[in-house]
């Protein structure tokens, strides 16, 4: 059988598609690479100190740690939520009422402006909550959705009968979850981690609401930056974080694991 000859014409689409997913990556690392004190490209002369620059500014320093910190708890808290809740709607569904599963994506729905200003309202005004923790709960609140969405396609393909297997045999209920079921759909909770890790770090809708003096986190203080400097500390700011989400992807990708909880 001869092989299939590809189109000049296809191929050119394929190429400039490629050009405007890679091209802005391209510019904003060619662009924190500069070695002019305001943002340029193509960069004139090469230097790494705006990156040094990052860690420098005490500002940068605590809202990256702020960030983190806020992206794994409420990484976390979701996942904690989300597992039994798609497990539940996935497991019962017959059961459930229909207008469950939209419940939970009631956030994705709302504009995220909407939804920062109710929270804002509602933790800061009328709750008196703390900065820290309404961050964490406004990040929990706008990332769940995703992971349930994300945990609930990777049960659809699960056979439940391999769960009643189990218990018909003699494995408890619980163990049966934690040995059985989690490990079939351990990519599927990878995926919501990441995800949902991703969403955090870089949100700036609900966060630019949540935030206050003393606490901020890593997107809210770049637009900060940028209103009184134009340096390509920005840029290097923008390539850190794409690197860290690569990062994140990988060691997830090759060290989250559910086998601990099989002992």
């Amino acid at each position: 059988m001869m092989p299939t000859k590809l189109h000049p014409a296809l191929i050119g689409f394929t190429v400039l598609v490629f050009i405007f997913l890679v091209g802005p990556l391209v510019i904003v690392v060619g662009s924190a690479l500069s070695d002019t004190t305001y943002l340029t490209f193509p960069p004139q002369g090469l230097s790494l100190r705006w990156f040094q620059n990052i860690f420098e500014i005490d500002a940068f320093r605590r809202t990256i740690l702020t960030s983190l910190q806020v992206a794994v708890i409420s990484t976390f808290v979701a996942l904690i939520i989300g597992i039994p809740a798609s497990y539940a709607m996935s497991r019962y569904r017959i059961q459930l009422p229909r207008w469950l599963s939209t419940l939970f994506i009631l956030p994705v729905l709302v504009p995220e402006l909407v939804l920062g200003f109710s929270l804002l309202k509602n933790l800061a005004f009328q709750f008196n909550a703390p900065i820290y923790l309404s961050l964490i709960i406004g990040h929990t609140i706008l990332i769940l959705p995703y992971v349930i969405r994300v945990i609930s396609a990777s049960l659809a393909s699960f056979d439940f009968s391999i769960e009643e297997a189990a218990i018909s045999l003699g494995s408890p209920p619980l163990k049966t979850f934690f040995t059985v079921l989690l490990p079939n759909v351990r990519s599927g909770v990878i995926a919501a981690f990441i995800l949902a890790f991703i969403t955090s770090v870089n949100d700036v809708s609900i966060s630019i609401f949540l935030t206050g003096p003393g606490i901020s986190t890593l997107p809210i203080q770049l637009l900060a930056h940028m209103e009184q400097f134009f340096d390509p500390t920005v840029a290097s700011v923008s390539v850190m974080l794409m690197v860290l989400t690569v990062a994140v992807m990988a060691i997830v990708e090759r060290t989250l694991g559910l086998t601990f909880l099989a002992k």
